[in-house]
């Protein structure tokens, strides 16, 4: 047998805790010595004791642990609710990611603020182009609502393209106009240049986006869920130089090879004299 230090140090816990599991009746010592109240433990008792750290770290509470613990909680049982317990703590850490590179890209914006080199931006024409597209609603046009929309929405449509033996003959195009349902709610364009005729039946659309006599371009490097200070720069010189936007801004992926840190995407906002 064990005593109470040692079956605390396999353990991975303190003494202080196993106390208190003791007298709440959750992990009771296999023997107390009468004469002078010394706990021992028995290894097996390990067991016990793991799961009840297992489900205290899912968030369960020490009365509800007993519970599950009374109601005999399988090893394959416990392994799932772990499993599922990790998926959360996961897509917690990747939201709390984004949220940061959100807020360093709100933080380089206003950084940026008063400095605008007019070199970035480009006054050109855009031809017309067609595209194969899937749409989507977003909750706003912030990053952190079109970036997990518009990501499964692109591999939906690569997908539903293949299926339908029809390949990309130019980049990807995105869109956004505000949701006929009015709100905040965003409807989301997700395009890949195409040179097949329409069809019904493929699982996507087939659109012909109109040529834009003149347009005010800035090419934007890195992951989109960090171009803000890119997209209000180029916001900034328009307003400065007496134009106003008009019409739907597409996004024009130059490349999209590498990982996000390395795409090159050029932001296009039709634009007219205000």
């Amino acid at each position: 047998m064990l005593n109470i230090g040692d079956f605390a140090k396999h353990g991975r816990v303190s003494v202080r805790m196993l106390r208190h599991y003791d007298a709440i009746g959750l992990l009771r010592p296999a023997h107390v010595d009468a004469a002078s109240g010394y706990r021992r433990y028995e290894a097996a008792q390990l067991c016990r004791l793991n799961r009840i750290i297992a489900l205290k770290d899912l968030g369960f509470t020490l009365q509800q642990v007993g519970d599950l613990l009374d109601a005999d909680v399988s090893a394959e049982q416990m392994r799932g609710m772990l499993r599922l317990r990790l998926s959360e703590l996961e897509a917690a850490v990747a939201a709390d990611t984004a949220r940061l590179r959100q807020v360093e890209a709100r933080l380089r914006t206003i950084e940026s603020e008063g400095r605008m080199p007019t070199e970035d931006v480009v006054v050109k024409s855009i031809p017309a182009v067609r595209v194969a597209e899937l749409t989507a609603i977003a909750g706003s046009f912030g990053p952190e609502d079109i970036g997990p929309v518009i990501r499964p929405l692109y591999g939906e449509l690569c997908r539903r393209m293949a299926a339908a033996g029809v390949s990309g003959s130019g980049p990807n195009i995105a869109y956004y106009e505000e949701s006929p349902e009015g709100d905040d709610e965003v409807v989301v364009h997700a395009g890949v240049t195409v040179a097949v005729e329409p069809h019904a039946g493929r699982g996507f659309d087939v659109v012909d986006l109109p040529a834009v006599e003149r347009a005010a371009t800035i090419v934007h490097r890195g992951d989109m869920d960090e171009f803000m200070p890119t997209v209000q720069q180029l916001a900034h010189w328009i307003d400065a130089n007496g134009f106003r936007a008009v019409g739907l801004g597409r996004e024009h992926y130059l490349s999209c090879e590498g990982g996000p840190d390395q795409w090159v995407t050029e932001i296009q906002q039709p634009i007219t004299k205000a």
